[in-house]
């Protein structure tokens, strides 16, 4: 890994770390050099950037798609970056997934969204909402089913798409349809109340401000009230409050009667991002939880649900 993105990934989990200028401004130059990396693509491709969900310019997505794609399962993409920072096209947020799920036949969607300093998380949230319900209503233009979504997001958007995953009302409110699953890879907060309350770092100030109602307004352990769709929350081992807080609100989740699980896995915040959809037992794991989701989705990924079915991949 650069040491740029070393560095930074070492000051965005350690409770510890103080330089906040210097990590700010290298979490902004990691976002900037990430969005320019060219990404080789599969063979047959479609690429439909920038398509608009919102009069803002950053209210974009993209939209990469098999060639001859027919009623395809999707798969939402939302980046990370602390609230404030991050691109759709960031090599760590898409290569290793289109390259492992695209010739399988899936359509992978990214996200871009209005961000900090400007936009609360809560709002980042509608935003996503906003992409899922015009990305469901033009899935067919694409070859996509729109019954057949699942979100995924990483850290800053793993927690938006936990928000709207634990609040359903809040997609539906955008004209959003219920989507199969949600995926959190170590997610920013699960629990924003608790992460106010203890030691963090500032960055969760800029994000979530200094108002308790704020944070639970944010928080989608408080704002998780009833039965939701599939939800699995990976998280790093090697940080002290992802797991924690995954299996809080996976109990939680598991009280009103919905299917959720954690994959506790021993990578780092970014490796979590990065290295899903290389071959590994960490890739076989969270397909074996997109397997449960929809036959549809276990005919794409064929024999590797069952090459895991026997692997201990959900840990409690």
């Amino acid at each position: 890994m650069p040491a740029v993105a070393t560095l930074v990934l070492a000051l965005l989990i350690s409770p510890s770390a103080t330089a906040g200028n210097l990590r700010d401004a290298l979490m902004q130059r990691h976002a900037t050099a990430g969005a320019s990396v060219p990404i080789a693509l599969p063979a047959g491709t479609r690429v439909i950037r920038d398509v608009a969900y919102g009069s803002d310019p950053r209210q974009r997505f993209d939209v990469y798609a098999p060639e001859h794609a027919r009623h395809a399962p999707v798969i939402v993409l939302v980046h990370g970056g602390g609230w404030r920072w991050g691109d759709k096209a960031m090599a760590n947020v898409v290569a290793n997934k289109l390259a492992r799920w695209l010739p399988r036949g899936f359509i992978v969607i990214s996200v871009n969204y209005r961000m900090r300093p400007d936009t609360a998380p809560l709002e980042q949230a509608a935003d996503v909402a906003r992409a899922l319900a015009s990305a469901q209503r033009q899935a067919p233009r694409w070859g996509g089913d729109a019954q057949r979504f699942i979100l995924m997001g990483h850290s800053a958007g793993a927690h938006l798409v936990a928000l709207i995953g634990a609040e359903p009302g809040l997609a539906r409110a955008q004209g959003a349809q219920p989507w199969l699953g949600t995926i959190s890879l170590d997610g920013g907060s699960l629990d924003v109340v608790q992460t106010m309350q203890s030691r963090h770092l500032p960055l969760f100030d800029q994000a979530f401000g200094a108002d308790p109602a704020e944070w639970r307004a944010a928080s989608p352990l408080q704002r998780l009230h009833g039965r939701i769709a599939p939800f699995l929350a990976v998280c790093s081992s090697r940080r002290a409050d992802s797991c924690a807080q995954s299996h809080a609100f996976v109990d939680k989740a598991r009280s009103f009667g919905s299917h959720a699980s954690v994959l506790e896995e021993d990578l780092s915040h970014g490796e979590i991002n990065h290295e899903l959809g290389l071959p590994s037992d960490y890739t076989l794991a969270v397909e074996s939880f997109m397997a449960t989701l929809d036959p549809a989705v276990a005919r794409l990924l064929d024999d590797r649900a069952a090459r895991v079915a026997a692997l201990p991949v959900i840990i409690r």
